[in-house]
């Protein structure tokens, strides 16, 4: 029995959205951030401490974005997963450049706006964040126009990731009216049943 451990208010919602997306029979283990993470049970799973984390019948992985590419690659089918090399190469780029061009400023927002004590929060630091979403928000824009999807016109793995990152722009209530492909784009991804259904989770 595959095993997903994480809150769907973490990171691991992206893998229960995958898992979702490919039919996975798993198990839901609710793990909560800090608190359940820290625990010798569970470091011995993950040892940096940190959710989600996969058991795939004994084989251990962590980072989210990892698991979702192994989910799509072993679970799912195409279009979820590409079928050819360059399809699957531009899945791992758009996958790593969520991770790398969007997630830190949007957790920058995250965290001085509604997460950090009231003393500790800075609304320069939130600002500036903001502006630096600006560039690669225009990039994905260029990307998704004239285009349903990331890859093309159907919904890939590629876009569940990017979407799952881009999420927490819908949390922080971030104005997308300067890229609207962008917009409905999300709006689409994050309508999708399998992902309200791993939200719905624990």
């Amino acid at each position: 029995m595959v095993k997903i451990y994480g809150t769907s208010q973490s990171r691991a919602a992206r893998s229960l959205w995958a898992a979702e997306e490919v039919g996975l029979k798993y198990e839901h283990v609710p793990v909560a951030p800090n608190t359940g993470t820290r625990k010798p049970e569970y470091l011995k799973i993950n040892p940096n401490g940190h959710v989600p984390a996969l058991d795939d019948n004994g084989l251990i992985l962590f980072e989210s974005m990892a698991i979702n590419l192994y989910l799509a690659e072993k679970y799912g089918k195409s279009p979820l997963w590409p079928s050819t090399v360059e399809g699957r190469g531009q899945a791992y780029q758009w996958s790593v450049w969520a991770m790398t061009e969007t997630e830190p400023h949007l957790l920058t927002v995250l965290m001085h706006r509604m997460f950090l004590p009231q003393a500790q929060r800075s609304e320069a630091a939130a600002s500036s964040a903001i502006e630096s979403l600006k560039a690669p928000l225009k990039v994905l824009d260029d990307a998704l126009k004239n285009r349903a999807y990331l890859l093309g016109s159907d919904f890939t793995i590629a876009d569940l990731n990017v979407a799952s990152v881009l999420s927490l722009a819908a949390i922080i209530k971030l104005d997308m009216t300067a890229t609207p492909a962008v917009g409905k784009w999300l709006q689409t991804c994050l309508g999708r049943p399998a992902m309200q259904k791993a939200r719905s989770m624990k």
